[in-house]
């Protein structure tokens, strides 16, 4: 009994240890997306400051565009840190590489994850899960096809009437048929979604123009693929916000989000896993021109190798 307390007491002190080294690395792009993968880097989540001067640590050639705009970068449980990407404002695939330290990516794909739907307009910001509970990946993605979804066919901007999509994959090479992720009558983006016990917690962008909303709200399940019912009220302020990323900590969860008119970046933080939100914006110190992207952990051991 001691020695099995020993050992308990020991995991503890290893997790412990390690939540203290985490050094948080926000992947983002800059103007329209055409150099690549930009990096920062934070040690309390409030001051970010960017990695290499500023360079790219990508180039982007998946796509007929060769954009890297809205990179989402997960660790797999493969140990591997795994992206993916918008390749263009209208084209029917979405960007994928993998690297083991953020330096050395493989070659890059161009998924065509809505090649099948010949009308359908985009495939923007997509993002990964993975599913524990099956061993795979998520990928999901915002699309518009006219005509599809009546419901908020004159209320988005222009002919965009947006739906999430999703495939999932447990190799990326091959992948099942694209299905609709979540569909509750409006035009909706940039979701993100994070496992929180036994529910998962997606955070999206009411893309509504008309009349306006372009806020962050949630939507929960108890299964990752599908479930998710009405959005709650937003947890953003009056103001236009997209691109939204967590950083969860304990029971502290951190919002980031473009404030994409005002040309600057913001965040709400709850501390009752999710319940009430208060505005930290003030508290931020963000890279200059830092655009929709997400945040991951790594150690400070891989934080010096990338850094150097």
């Amino acid at each position: 009994m001691k020695k099995i307390w020993m050992v308990i007491l020991l995991i503890g002190v290893i997790k412990a240890a390690t939540a203290q080294d985490s050094i948080y690395i926000f992947s983002y792009f800059k103007d329209n997306g055409q150099d690549g993968l930009h990096l920062a880097y934070s040690e309390d989540g409030y001051t970010w400051k960017e990695l290499g001067n500023g360079r790219s640590y990508l180039q982007p050639t998946a796509g007929k565009d060769k954009l890297m705009r809205d990179p989402c970068v997960i660790r797999g449980a493969d140990g591997l840190f795994h992206m993916v990407w918008t390749v263009s404002w209208n084209e029917k695939g979405v960007g994928y590489a993998s690297s083991p330290d953020l330096l050395h990516w493989s070659s890059q794909q161009d998924i065509p994850v809505m090649e099948h739907e010949p009308g359908a307009l985009n495939c923007w910001a997509p993002e990964i899960t993975y599913d524990a509970r099956n061993n795979a990946y998520m990928i999901y993605w915002a699309t518009t096809i006219p005509g599809r979804f009546p419901a908020g066919d004159t209320s988005g901007d222009d002919k965009y009437n947006h739906r999430l999509y999703y495939v999932t994959t447990k190799n990326f090479k091959q992948f099942t048929p694209a299905r609709v992720l979540y569909d509750q009558g409006f035009n909706v983006i940039d979701a993100t979604i994070i496992p929180d016990n036994n529910r998962y917690v997606m955070f999206l962008k009411d893309e509504t123009r008309k009349p306006p909303q372009k806020n962050i709200r949630i939507a929960v399940s108890n299964k990752l693929t599908k479930g998710y019912g009405k959005p709650s009220a937003p947890i953003t302020g009056q103001y236009w916000a997209e691109g939204p990323t967590v950083l969860k900590r304990g029971k502290e969860w951190i919002v980031y989000f473009d404030k994409y008119t005002q040309g600057s970046y913001g965040a709400v933080r709850s501390e009752d896993n999710g319940k009430t939100w208060s505005d930290i914006s003030d508290k931020l110190t963000m890279p200059k021109g830092l655009r929709h992207g997400t945040v991951v952990a790594i150690t400070r051991e891989e934080f010096d190798k990338l850094k150097d």
